[in-house]
């Protein structure tokens, strides 16, 4: 199903300029709102570091007034308008407060933000706060399909969580493979990504599998490997393990 036939949710289907359609899980308002407030810390702690030392240059006897004040204003300029862009530019569409939850600012086709993008959201930012405390903004959020703030709605963005898959364990060969069979094996194997997912999914799944009908998928491809590379085999299963686990020695070093 489409994500524009879905009830509000917080996974959305993207389609990429490559005719791709692919999911990803919407940042909500209180994730956000996590992220807002910790970039609000770094912001006010970068501004307390101009302002000791501003009143450190006083208390050392140097006439600091105007220029502390001046450097405040700067500072209070620079941070307002400038962290966010920095931050998403420099981050690839992250501020310090988005890494430290897994969220980013992606294009609505899923492309990484540019300068464009980050800047007109982030102009919006000040629009958020009417009438007072962000009030429209998390209203918009709120009503939105995708939670978009008006900044997100006129720069065509979106702000997902980044999905952390966990890492599949290396394949074990049962009995280990002997240097002397991967030895005999060429240095490089010319798999193509086709067979080398069939091989992993193959090796992966031969613990549930019969020993029968382990040894019958692996004749599928086996034989055109051994042509293809001029080798012989007595297992077909243990000679795409090699295989594989040479591919992966090779890729590795």
């Amino acid at each position: 199903m489409r994500g524009e036939g879905r009830p509000l949710d917080t996974v959305a289907d993207i389609d990429t300029p490559e005719r791709m359609c692919f999911s990803c899980r919407l940042a909500g308002p209180g994730s956000r709102a996590l992220a807002y407030a910790i970039d609000c810390a770094v912001r006010a702690a970068a501004l307390a570091a101009v302002a000791t030392a501003a009143l450190g240059g006083n208390f050392a006897g140097w006439d600091l007034s105007g220029l502390g004040t001046g450097l405040a204003l700067v500072a209070l300029f620079v941070v307002e308008w400038g962290y966010y862009v920095a931050c998403e530019l420099w981050l690839h569409g992250q501020s310090l407060g988005k890494r430290a939850l897994g969220l980013r600012v992606v294009s609505a086709d899923g492309l990484p933000i540019g300068l464009r993008e980050s800047a007109l959201r982030n102009l919006l930012r000040a629009a958020d706060f009417l009438p007072s405390a962000n009030v429209l903004g998390a209203l918009v959020m709120g009503l939105d399909p995708r939670f978009r703030r008006l900044g997100d709605l006129v720069a065509g963005t979106i702000v997902i969580v980044e999905g952390k898959e966990p890492m599949l364990p290396p394949i074990q060969l049962s009995p280990a493979a002997t240097p002397e069979e991967l030895g005999a094996l060429p240095a490089h194997v010319p798999f193509t990504p086709e067979e080398r997912d069939a091989i992993d999914h193959l090796m992966r799944r031969k613990g549930s599998l019969s020993p029968a009908r382990a040894t019958e998928l692996a004749s599928l491809l086996a034989p055109v490997l051994a042509r293809r590379l001029r080798l012989t085999y007595t297992d077909p299963v243990r000679f795409l393990g090699l295989l594989h686990q040479r591919a992966t020695l090779a890729r590795g070093s």
